[in-house]
């Protein structure tokens, strides 16, 4: 037996004492038979009320799907939500029809009882699916696909997945109709930094100065952040050895919040971003945009507790998990931060340099792509042309492409593209070899470029994954094939 199972198993001993979660499991052959994946409804304790949400439970029973190294991704979905729906499996590459979207018009969504079944060569990394179908994800219909590398399970390290989630009693599509209706849902109104917000899962027409601009921030205001379903009045507690060294994979699943994550007075390593290895960067205070994903090695060298929490930009409100010791006392950490957090930048995104960038050739074709709209009216759309009466870019097939983003708007917007992904090569012309990606953000009156290979032919969406601004028009699709 490895080390790194000898250590796995003293650990698993002593949470099985202590009640905590247990450590994701290696599989030690591969499956011939598909997976089932269950798209279901469930009840959530948030803030001490019971939540009706959606979730996607895999076969031993947790929410999300983990796969080994080498294994298909080889999955027979469930639908027993009660509604029609599809599910993204977002960070994969496979054939168009089996993207887990319905808008290209590939496939229809799976109809209320029905399985589908999905097989492709699986994509390592981390990830996560969601719902791709009306507003089910804003209900927590998401959960964290990860695919093992041969080299993680040889890796002498605990592994650990966060999925991080903004959450409101309200019913998006109530929401939905107070933020393009306009009307603040009759709730008191509350001044907070050059703005204005209603609390309760609202409208938040808020503003935040930065420069010389005043950008719009958290356009929702939310009940609840959570952590693996959790809030920091009763959080996820991660224990380890002394001196152990956790792999954390932090998926921000969110509908509409950015967060920073911020380790205090520890210190991380940043292994990989969207599911691509990067050089290795060390710091304790990283942004995430929505759909964005940041692995982290932390070593405890003695340390017996490192909160890992993740604030809102904009808010004092945060969420997190803890990571302990076994044995260390936990301390209670507030909700809300002393300090309202800055936006989240580009300030890692310049840092970033990829382990396996794209193979330099020349650029064979540039587009460039023009994010518009305003929160009032709110109305979102990519190059003045809202979904569904898009304007397609158009490729070849073989080609080399780069999309030039450019923000004409006072909102960040986090980008993802479908079936690709791509390497940040521009920020606001400045060249860069950066992070391989599938989702970017581009901030207020900003302009991003990104590269990809035109290898995977059909019709795949372009959005932002803020899934309000998709909601209200602002989607196309690249088409080639």
């Amino acid at each position: 037996m490895s080390t790194l199972l000898s250590r796995r198993a003293f650990v698993g001993a002593s949470l099985a004492l202590a009640g905590s979660v247990a450590l994701p499991r290696f599989a030690m052959a591969q499956q011939s038979a598909p997976r089932t994946l269950v798209a279901e409804r469930r009840v959530i304790d948030v803030l001490g009320e019971p939540a009706n949400v959606f979730g996607i439970r895999a076969q031993d029973g947790r929410q999300g799907l983990f796969l080994p190294a080498g294994e298909r991704f080889l999955v027979d979905l469930e639908n027993q939500i009660g509604d029609e729906t599809i599910i993204h499996w977002h960070g994969q590459v496979p054939d168009p029809a089996q993207d887990g979207v319905s808008d290209t018009g590939y496939v229809s969504p799976l109809a209320a009882g029905e399985v589908r079944s999905f097989d492709f060569p699986a994509r390592s990394g981390t990830h996560w699916m969601h719902s791709h179908h009306g507003l089910q994800e804003q209900s927590l219909l998401a959960a964290p696909l990860v695919v093992y590398s041969a080299e993680d399970e040889k890796a002498d390290m605990q592994d650990e997945t966060v999925l991080l989630h903004d959450f409101s009693f309200r019913d998006p599509d109530e929401i939905l109709s107070d933020l393009t209706g306009g009307q603040s849902g009759g709730h008191d109104m509350h001044t907070m930094s050059g703005g204005t917000m209603s609390m309760g899962g609202g409208m938040m027409m808020g503003g935040m100065d930065h420069g010389m601009m005043s950008m719009d921030l958290n356009d929702v205001a939310y009940d609840a952040f959570l952590a693996n379903d959790r809030t920091l009045d009763d959080p996820q507690v991660i224990r380890t050895e002394p001196d152990g060294r956790v792999r954390l994979r932090l998926i921000n699943g969110a509908t509409s919040s950015a967060f920073w994550i911020n380790l205090g007075d520890a210190e991380a390593t940043i292994l990989a971003v969207d599911g691509n290895d990067v050089e290795p960067i060390a710091g304790n205070r990283f942004p995430m945009t929505p759909a964005q994903r940041l692995d982290l090695l932390i070593e405890m060298k003695g340390k017996s507790v490192v909160p890992v929490l993740a604030q809102v930009e904009g808010l004092a409100e945060r969420t997190g998990v803890i990571i302990a010791v076994q044995g260390a006392d936990v301390p209670k950490i507030s909700r809300m931060a002393e300090q309202v957090e800055v936006p989240v930048d580009l300030s890692l995104e310049e840092k970033l340099v990829s382990r396996h960038p794209l193979v330099s050739r020349a650029v064979d074709r540039t587009i460039q792509t023009m994010i518009m709209g305003s929160m009032a009216p709110y109305a979102w759309n990519l190059d003045n042309a809202p979904w569904p009466n898009r304007r397609p870019l158009t490729v070849s097939e073989g080609e080399r492409v780069t999309l030039e983003i450019m923000n004409h708007s006072m909102m960040a917007h986090p980008m993802h593209l479908h079936g690709h992904h791509f390497q940040v090569t521009s920020l606001n012309g400045r060249a860069l070899n950066g992070a391989v990606r599938d989702t970017v953000l581009v901030p207020p009156m900003a302009r991003v470029g990104i590269s990809f290979d035109a290898d995977n032919p059909g019709r795949w969406l372009f959005h932002c994954h803020n899934l309000y601004h998709m909601a209200t028009g602002m989607m196309t699709e690249v088409v080639y094939g």
